[in-house]
């Protein structure tokens, strides 16, 4: 007596996929078979573990979609305060005025604790930290960016800019101030590890830095560009 051959579980999902019209024909074999449960042990119906599974996928499409209004809401409050410093920066007269009301305003309403700010081949220069000379290292990674760099290392010995601090100190923003061309670099830091990351968007940190090389640019004149200096 011959044995009944039997079909594995592959073969019989490939004939199903093969003849998809199969249950229309056979209606009261889907009515017949049952399935287990996804969050219990009893069985239900194929039709029923369709429509949860249908369920499911619209939790998920709605957490989805409530993350992404989330995200939205933010972006628009980020938006607003980011049009509100530019307001504060353009109304600043001079480049005294514009740095402090950079490092105000990025302290106070975009929680940024730590900002330093470096300019060269411009005039003219002043007797701050502002105008100090950078490493030439320093300048030609600033000059080759093509957006602003953020992450949990300092790039070069930047971190030094804040004295006491940088030894807290675990993520950063550096945003290049470029006009024609390069002319200085605005950094941001934070003892937060997740303040700044390597995958953040970077279109405020650019538009801020726009903004600030415009301004600056009303009081201050472009030099020839120089090599650059050794910082002391």
């Amino acid at each position: 007596m011959s044995s009944v051959p039997t079909l594995s579980a592959e073969e019989v999902a490939e004939f199903l996929r093969a003849h998809p019209d199969f249950f229309e024909h056979h209606v009261d074999v889907l009515l017949n078979i049952n399935v287990s449960h996804p969050h219990g042990g009893r069985t239900v119906s194929i039709p029923e573990r369709q429509l949860i599974a249908t369920r499911e996928k619209v939790r998920l499409l709605e957490a989805k979609l409530a993350e992404l209004l989330k995200f939205g809401e933010e972006n628009d409050q980020l938006s607003g305060r980011i049009h509100d410093l530019m307001l504060k920066l353009i109304a600043s007269d001079g480049p005294d005025a514009i740095i402090d009301t950079l490092f105000l305003e990025l302290l106070d309403n975009f929680q940024v604790p730590h900002v330093a700010l470096r300019l060269w081949d411009v005039s003219p220069s002043q007797d701050t930290p502002e105008f100090q000379p950078v490493a030439a290292e320093l300048r030609q990674f600033v000059e080759a960016m093509g957006a602003p760099y953020c992450g949990s290392h300092p790039v070069y010995e930047t971190h030094l800019w804040f004295g006491d601090h940088a030894p807290h100190l675990k993520s950063y923003a550096l945003v290049p101030l470029r006009a024609d061309r390069c002319m200085g670099v605005l950094l941001m830091a934070s003892e937060n590890a997740t303040r700044f990351y390597a995958d953040m968007g970077t279109l405020f940190l650019t538009r801020i830095g726009d903004v600030v090389t415009h301004c600056l640019l009303r009081h201050l004149v472009m030099l020839p560009a120089s090599a650059p200096a050794a910082a002391e």
